[in-house]
């Protein structure tokens, strides 16, 4: 059975990678990875594929976002482009699927706010295509709040969605969520693209939800796999087949960041997880 390949997402380094893109990407490159997963590309794609290039390393994978104005992060918002720019920009790098990372949570709270969120990404889906291009999700924990008739509205959510949206399934988010992963990844079976290789601490309460006190990356308590709560190997395992990367990503890496990746990849690589 074919393993997925290992990738990493790049906002784990967002810092380091801002101040010296082609040190940054050299060092991932030294670790042993070929793959990585972009973020904020948009407004540099030709600087960042020639980076990537001279670093002997392919993006196939992504985050953009495709259904808001505004694109949170823990540590603040991002303006976002037209949804033609970042398909254009997309296929710059060569990448083959763009991730919308994150739909804020008040739009997870009702059935309509989920049908629409599906019905706008099923929409993103027609136009990626002219681009050659497929679209996914990547979840937190917001989207395991509400539930309609015994269904999540992720789970609604994938249901609503069109076969072509893909998912990328973060570990840790999903377990924050109160999810059990394993089972979310057999469930979710060859539609699951991606899972975000990611361990911690779940926090005690989900932080999206309703009066929620607002956090930041710097409250979160990830660990290096293996010490934490999230069930990876188990996880892993269920999406057997399925999964094309197993992306490492750190919201907030617990140590010095490209030795906390370096812990990562071992993980997967001499586990035998990932290739």
């Amino acid at each position: 059975m074919t393993l997925p390949i290992a990738s990493i997402q790049l906002y784990t380094l967002a810092k380091e990678f801002a101040e010296d893109p082609s040190g940054s990407l050299d060092k991932l490159a030294a670790i042993g990875l070929t793959h990585v997963e972009a973020f904020d590309f948009v407004g540099r794609p030709g600087e960042i594929r020639a980076a990537l290039d001279a670093s002997g390393l392919s993006s196939p994978t992504g985050h953009a976002p495709l259904l808001s104005d505004q694109l949170w992060t823990p540590d603040g918002s991002i303006p976002t482009p037209a949804p033609e720019v970042v398909f254009e920009a997309a296929a710059t790098l060569g990448m083959t699927v763009v991730i919308d990372p994150f739909v804020a949570a008040d739009r997870w709270l009702t059935e309509d706010g989920v049908q629409d969120i599906a019905d706008r990404l099923n929409a993103r889906a027609e136009l990626a295509a002219t681009f050659g291009l497929s679209v996914g999700y990547h979840n937190h924990a917001q989207e395991f709040i509400a539930s309609f008739d015994g269904q999540t509205a992720f789970e609604r959510f994938v249901a609503a969605t069109d076969e072509r949206v893909l998912i990328e399934l973060d570990l840790f988010w999903a377990l924050t969520g109160g999810q059990d992963g394993p089972s979310l990844v057999s469930r979710l079976g060859s539609r699951l693209v991606a899972v975000h290789v990611k361990d911690g601490i779940a926090p005690a309460e989900n932080p999206f939800a309703p009066g929620a006190a607002p956090f930041g990356s710097e409250a979160l308590d990830q660990r290096r796999p293996g010490d934490g709560q999230v069930p990876l190997v188990e996880s892993l395992a269920a999406g057997a087949g399925a999964i094309k990367y197993a992306v490492i990503e750190y919201d907030h890496a617990p140590g010095d960041v490209f030795a906390d990746i370096q812990a990562s990849y071992d993980f997967l690589i001499e586990g035998g997880y990932a290739a």
